[in-house]
């Protein structure tokens, strides 16, 4: 998954006309987009130019290595952060090596200030990206030039659809003739993760853009309307679980973090902080007393569902983990990731019991009744007996690595999703293909 690099990039030059009304100018939304898209690759956390922050708004407020105070509420004349962004000295104006801000832009920040430099977010301490609120975001385009990735999809939940993840959208196709349905819209950049809840009318989104949003977005499926947004953070959404027997939802991010939440009152229950980076995939154990979950920090750790304690930590791997599942009998796990190798495990001690070889990476598991469907870089959609330990079926076809894999209710068909855009609906009784298009409106 590519990370995208912020750069600092503005137009134009003080304003001539007169100053916007302070009253009206919100700090979340516009002046932080500002900051978060013209100066935050120079003055964030990790890069911090001259010792000056802007990724939230209390670094904001606290003085870089020159000791000048950068904002002086009510007195915006005295302000260092506005008299380098209105500077015509190139050597001094902010941002560097690039453009002035334009003058409308220049004039928000000029009033935010003057107005008393105030602070209308949840948490002064959150970065930027969340402070400013969750946005509706523009229409996909009627047609996309070229496919795209497809990371995420799902059988709707009486079989007949085929929901897929596209670009700021989800797209749904008709199983049996292979043909657009309709487009759900209003979601992020990218699409990771597509869960239905046990009623089949909500499904959960998990989306972003990488390296800079994510968000859960909560989605009606008869209107295609986005109810909620939930688990907003500063990288993506990987995916997303509901809890069986229960309101809750777990959350996995590429910020490290699971967290769960009541889908009725979209309070957040539980915050875990287990893992050292991206966390990749998650999975409720059938009875939702174990939620298992895998990281790019190579290791897949199994933590109860009420408490959130950590009950085993399997590392066998000794690389990135991209798929987990606890089977049926709540008392082991499978897993894959960049190893090329299933692991079969038991939950008490992290002792492995199997493994199994693979055509090249995988990625998320779908379990079935007694099998696992394996979606993989060489191209293949493997089905894993779990009788045998052993590859039962090999879904060729494919001419680029198959990213996602779904399953229907019935069994009777599954789906993959590939790298190049193709869908494959296959038999699930035979292997037989039944139906193969590229996703692309």
């Amino acid at each position: 998954m590519q990370r995208f690099i912020l750069t600092c990039s503005i137009t134009m030059l003080l304003p001539t006309g007169p100053a916007l009304p302070s009253e009206t100018t919100s700090f979340s939304k516009e002046v932080a987009p500002i900051l978060l898209d013209n100066c935050l690759a120079c003055h964030g956390a990790k890069k911090a130019e001259g010792g000056y922050r802007v990724d939230n708004y209390d670094e904001l407020l606290a003085p870089g290595d020159s000791g000048e105070t950068p904002v002086v509420p009510g007195e915006g004349e005295t302000s260092e952060l506005l008299r380098r962004i209105v500077s015509e000295d190139e050597s001094e104006r902010m941002p560097a090596e690039s453009e002035p801000l334009t003058a409308e832009q220049i004039a928000l920040v000029k009033n935010w200030i003057a107005g008393g430099a105030k602070f209308d977010g949840q948490s002064r301490d959150d970065p930027l990206s969340l402070v400013i609120p969750a946005p509706r975001y523009a229409d996909p385009p009627a047609s996309y030039a070229s496919p795209v990735p497809i990371a995420a999809t799902s059988f709707s939940p009486d079989g007949n659809q085929l929901l897929v993840g596209g670009y700021h959208e989800l797209t749904i196709w008709d199983v049996s003739s292979a043909k657009l349905v309709r487009r759900i819209k209003n979601i992020g950049q990218r699409v990771f993760s597509i869960a239905f809840d046990s009623g089949g009318k909500t499904i959960a989104v998990g989306c972003g853009e990488p390296g800079r949003t994510g968000e859960l977005r909560l989605v009606d499926f008869q209107s295609g309307e986005v109810r909620d947004v939930i688990a907003r953070s500063n990288d993506v959404v990987l995916d997303a679980a509901f809890r069986p027997g229960s309101n809750q939802l777990a959350v996995a991010s590429a910020d490290s973090l699971i967290r769960i939440f009541d889908v009725e009152t979209l309070e957040e229950l539980r915050v875990i902080a287990s893992h050292a980076d991206w966390v990749t995939a998650i999975a409720w154990s059938d009875d939702g007393s174990r939620l298992v979950s895998a990281s790019r920090d190579k290791s897949a750790k199994v933590f109860d569902g009420q408490s959130g304690e950590l009950l085993a930590s399997y590392l066998g791997h000794g690389a990135a983990v991209r798929g987990v599942s606890i089977l049926a009998d709540g008392k082991q796990v499978v897993s894959t990731g960049a190893d090329n190798k299933l692991h079969r495990w038991q939950i008490d001690g992290a002792k492995r019991t199997a493994e199994i070889a693979l055509g090249g990476e995988a990625f998320k598991l779908v379990r079935g009744k007694d099998f696992v469907l394996v979606p993989c870089t060489d191209q293949q959609l493997l089905r894993i007996d779990l009788n045998t330990n052993k590859v039962s079926q090999a879904y060729q076809g494919h001419s680029d690595w198959v990213l996602a894999a779904t399953l229907q209710s019935s069994g009777s068909l599954l789906a993959s999703g590939a790298f190049n855009g193709e869908v494959r609906i296959w038999n699930g009784n035979d292997g037989s293909l039944t139906q193969s298009w590229l996703a692309k409106p």
